[in-house]
């Protein structure tokens, strides 16, 4: 009998209620491409089948023995009093199957505790069950995860950029037979020129990323209908029959979950469960790729669809492809998202740490900022610390109009380059930040105005600890009072470009509060770009 017969004459003795040694009422069977699963109410029995797929070889009994063992043991990494073990599937001389008693061994099996369908993650998004609580836990719970990961040079391998761009052109060249026909063709262009630009462009990036010991030994299929809260997160169903697939940055792995979650209609999900995981694992530098990794794996599921797609029934095929131009218009928004340069305006009053916001988000986001006061003292303009009136001095009116004008300057040099930019300075007037809105509108660009405020007690504490010290701000405590008069307040400025972000936090609080305050932004700015490409019949 061939393997395929036999496990079809095993799972036809599993399908019945006395097949087991514990009572069973019924028995449902979920298969996938390489496994048959059963559920029989407390306890759920996995088979895997006698499949060769170039990615994974069950054909041998002893192969399956020991990926059935693989599976028990990582996937005890992430879960509780679940995965039970691997029993063996015996059958006597007469041709009986059963999992107790007297016979030959002819199959193993994962044994499983059976979790409540309603516990998943995906249901409760469905009922609107969940809350941050829930989200902040399964952060917390995968930077822990991660913190604790195995990592060694051989795991660090799957980190480096040509390893990254090796694994994203297989999925590209998977699917080039499908374009034109399942896929839109200029929209796929777009997807594989803007991804292989910028992994082209952020060698440095990915690079750190594997220097700060991000490549883990991870899950490999971090979905929302793998995540259970019974009662404390309970993750499952890991790979783990190819390491390659488990193997990366920490960054690709949760990147399968945001994806998910924003397929399932929660993006606001997303964003938050990556803010409270960057805070948890203090790796605000996951959003410098974090966007990228999700187009890949909207094209990894993507992928999987459309090799679906030919041999499925006719009824069939409208949901796949129905769920296939969905994974692509996710992919290509993502990559407008990391592809498109955003100009950064870092504004608000003296002193109210937006220079140090700046500073940090250039380290963390790899990318360049102009600041007003830098530019001020390289023009040998400014007073350097010696007394003037506000409005007099390095801060005239015509002065000041000099230095936005070569700060705008540096800006657009930049954004047209291709490269995102921080402009740092008050912006106090409205027609220097309406500049700055042309500017973005010329050039295409993502806008984001980041304004930091913090109480005025704490402005003049501020002020006060400079005076006798000199810095490239030139601003004192006796100039506050005009400066406060002198502010234009942001009220023209659209919630999907400007937010407020207290410096009164600690530094940390406040850049990963940004970070996430300005994904918010981009998705709402993207989403705006995109509706009014489809308004015009553009792809």
């Amino acid at each position: 009998m061939n393997p395929f017969d036999h496990l079809q004459t095993i799972c036809q003795a599993m399908a019945r209620p006395d097949f087991y040694p514990h009572p069973v009422k019924t028995v449902q069977r979920i298969d996938t491409h390489i496994s048959a699963v059963f559920l029989t109410g407390e306890w759920v029995y996995k088979l895997k089948k006698p499949v060769c797929l170039g990615f994974l070889d069950f054909r041998q009994l002893s192969q399956r023995k020991h990926f059935c063992e693989q599976e028990v043991v990582l996937n005890q990494r992430l879960s509780h009093d679940i995965y039970q073990g691997v029993v063996e599937i015996l059958e006597t001389d007469d041709g009986h199957f059963s999992l107790e008693g007297n016979g030959r061994v002819v199959e193993y099996a994962v044994k499983m505790r059976q979790l409540p369908d309603a516990a998943s993650l995906k249901a409760l998004l469905q009922e609107r069950a969940i809350g941050p609580t829930r989200m902040e836990t399964l952060a917390h719970t995968m930077a822990d995860f991660y913190k604790g990961g195995h990592r060694n040079s051989d795991i660090d391998y799957f980190g480096r950029p040509d390893i990254i761009s090796y694994n994203m052109e297989e999925n590209f060249r998977q699917l080039e037979p499908y374009v034109g026909s399942l896929l839109d063709q200029e929209r796929w262009d777009f997807l594989c020129q803007v991804s292989r630009t910028f992994l082209d462009h952020h060698h440095d990036v990915f690079e750190r990323r594997v220097k700060e010991g991000h490549i883990r030994d991870g899950h490999g299929d971090l979905r929302a209908d793998h995540i259970y809260f019974h009662p404390g997160p309970q993750i499952i169903d890991c790979i783990e029959f190819n390491d390659r697939f488990r193997y990366g940055d920490a960054a690709v792995d949760l990147a399968f979950l945001y994806m998910d979650l924003e397929h399932l209609g929660h993006p606001e999900w997303a964003r938050f469960f990556m803010s409270a995981y960057a805070g948890a694992a203090q790796d605000p530098r996951l959003y410098t790729v974090i966007d990228f990794y999700a187009a890949y794996r909207a094209v990894v599921r993507l992928k999987v669809e459309a090799f679906r797609y030919p041999d499925a029934q006719p009824t069939e095929r409208e949901t796949l492809k129905q769920d296939i131009d969905a994974y692509l218009q996710q992919a290509y928004r993502y990559a407008i998202q990391f592809g498109r340069p955003t100009l950064w305006i870092l504004c608000g009053l003296p002193a109210t740490g937006k220079s140090l916001v700046a500073e940090t988000l250039s380290d963390v986001l790899s990318i360049e900022v102009f600041s007003s006061d830098r530019l001020r003292k390289a023009a040998g303009i400014s007073r350097n610390g010696r007394r003037a009136a506000f409005g007099q001095g390095a801060y005239r009116m015509e002065w000041r109009q000099k230095i936005y004008t070569q700060l705008l300057a540096h800006g657009h040099e930049t954004l047209k380059a291709g490269h995102s930019v921080i402009l740092d300075a008050t912006f106090s007037r409205r027609k220097w930040r309406d500049e700055a809105r042309r500017l973005a509108a010329d050039l295409d660009t993502n806008l984001i105005f980041v304004e930091t405020v913090c109480n005025e007690e704490t402005i003049r504490s501020r002020l006060k600890n400079r005076e006798g010290t000199s810095g490239l701000s030139d601003a004192r405590l006796e100039h506050l009072p005009a400066m406060l008069e002198n502010f234009e307040p942001l009220t023209e400025a659209p919630a999907d470009t400007h937010f407020p972000v207290s410096s009164e936090n600690p530094p940390e609080s406040t850049l990963v509060e940004t970070l996430f305050r300005a994904s918010e932004c981009k998705h709402r700015q993207v989403s705006g770009l995109l509706g009014a490409q489809g308004r015009l019949g553009n792809p």
